[in-house]
């Protein structure tokens, strides 16, 4: 290697290093405001069976760390083996959490504190040289921020008066026209390339998408009432099997957390009681209700090719970009993310985020539905480890993108995948709809 080739690798792994130590940094202040707002009992509770105690999110982001970066990175002895199996996710569902020997919160705050101690030990000392290293710094990076919003969630799903708190994102200005063209023909979907990538992002493929019109903008609330008010809930024809089903023996009849009061809509939003906002996207509606809606309004939910098309590629130039605006990170002229609100803005807002097609917010505000079912890209490579994605390729998840307003940025990108079952309502979900082109 050559002194400047050297001196090149040497500032790109001091900017990963850099990036990975800020992308940490901000996770952790986000999980302890997330958690310091509450008493130790509402930590220690269960404030819904779809959720876990808010501890046990605390002290398993620190098991993460401790396990990929203070071990398998640095080389250091365990500081808690014990606590592997309480905190591991797939060998205890959600449910039966609380009857595990967690951590007190007091002792949660220790322990996470002594491995990020440790961690940014073995982080100036990680060789960035090695590919899979920087995946896996990236990873947990990332990880925290996943459970930050799962919290939020938690929030969200919790009773008693409000303790989060942020400004309300301003109206927007002229929006976009209602629906927008998309041209058919190959585009590369995935990456091999980001570093920041999880593992099924990729690899890089090339995906024929025939031409199709999408939503300018995710479906509002003012849509979904007018679903709602025109019998949508109580008539069969717009629902699959297995949604008129879960329809009938939940009782569902609106979004979660909303609720007519004197002739109106109302919505609980973190410990507040509102008018519903006519102009936001509508959020926590479930795979089936937002099926059901684009079968009403004759038209249907995007395949995740089709999604992913109209997020990244640029027509003008034939590239695929990494975010609807291009390589740079969003900000907050650009999307709703990382909890700078407290709810979606109003459709048509970030026309700074536009994407080249035309649609707008397909980044930040709310998770949207797809029809597809979540799977791995032809060639994928499982990391770190099967248990985080391969194990959900079993044909019963549906595929959300683009992030919602409780996504952080270092979590978010146009090759982002997410998923659900398809009745999960409790996450930050919405949806927008395409339609043939003719």
């Amino acid at each position: 290697m050559t002194q400047s080739q050297a001196t090149t690798a040497g500032v790109d792994r001091q900017a990963f290093r850099a990036r990975v130590l800020g992308a940490l940094d901000a996770a952790r202040r986000r999980s302890l405001a997330l958690t310091d707002c509450l008493s130790d009992a509402e930590l220690v509770a269960q404030h819904s069976p779809l959720m876990s105690p808010m501890v046990w999110d605390l002290a398993h982001v620190g098991n993460v760390e401790e396990i990929h970066l203070v071990r398998q990175i640095g080389g250091r002895e365990p500081i808690r083996p014990d606590l592997d199996g309480i905190y591991d996710a797939l060998e205890h569902p959600r449910p039966e959490r609380p009857r595990l020997p967690l951590l007190e919160p007091r002792e949660a705050r220790r322990y996470i504190a002594e491995v990020r101690a440790q961690a940014a030990d073995a982080l100036a000392d990680a060789d960035l040289d090695e590919a899979a290293t920087r995946e896996l710094l990236a990873f947990v990076a990332q990880h925290e921020q996943q459970h930050d919003e799962t919290m939020l969630i938690t929030h969200q799903m919790r009773r008693g008066e409000a303790v989060l708190d942020a400004p309300r994102p301003e109206a927007a200005g002229p929006g976009p026209p209602t629906e927008v063209p998309v041209p058919g023909g190959a585009f590369s979907m995935g990456t091999s390339t980001d570093q920041w990538a999880l593992d099924n992002e990729g690899p890089e493929h090339w995906v024929e998408v025939a031409p199709f019109r999408i939503d300018a903008a995710p479906v509002t609330c003012g849509d979904f009432q007018a679903f709602i008010d025109d019998g949508g809930y109580d008539d069969p024809r717009w629902w699959s099997p297995d949604g008129w089903r879960l329809r009938l023996e939940s009782r569902l009849h609106a979004p979660l957390f909303w609720h007519r009061e004197d002739g109106r809509w109302t919505r609980r939003r973190f410990g507040r009681t509102e008018p519903v906002p006519a102009e936001t996207p509508v959020v926590h509606v479930s795979w089936y209700e937002a099926d059901a809606y684009a079968r009403w309004a004759g038209r249907r939910l995007p395949t995740e090719a089709e999604w992913e098309k109209a997020a990244r590629w640029d027509g003008a130039t034939g590239e695929t970009r990494r975010n609807p605006w291009g390589g740079d990170a969003a900000g907050t002229d650009r999307a709703n993310l990382g909890q700078s609100h407290l709810e979606p803005a109003p459709a048509g807002s970030y026309p700074g985020g536009e994407a080249p097609c035309g649609a707008r917010q397909m980044l930040g505000d709310v998770w949207e539905w797809t029809t597809s079912d979540f799977g791995g890209y032809p060639g994928f490579r499982p990391f770190p480890s099967p248990e985080y994605s391969a194990v959900f390729f079993n044909g019963r998840y549906k595929v959300l993108r683009g992030g919602s307003f409780g996504t952080h940025p270092d979590a978010c990108r146009a090759t982002f995948r997410n998923w659900d079952f398809p009745a999960r309502r409790q996450i930050f979900s919405g949806f927008r709809t395409v339609r043939d082109a003719t």
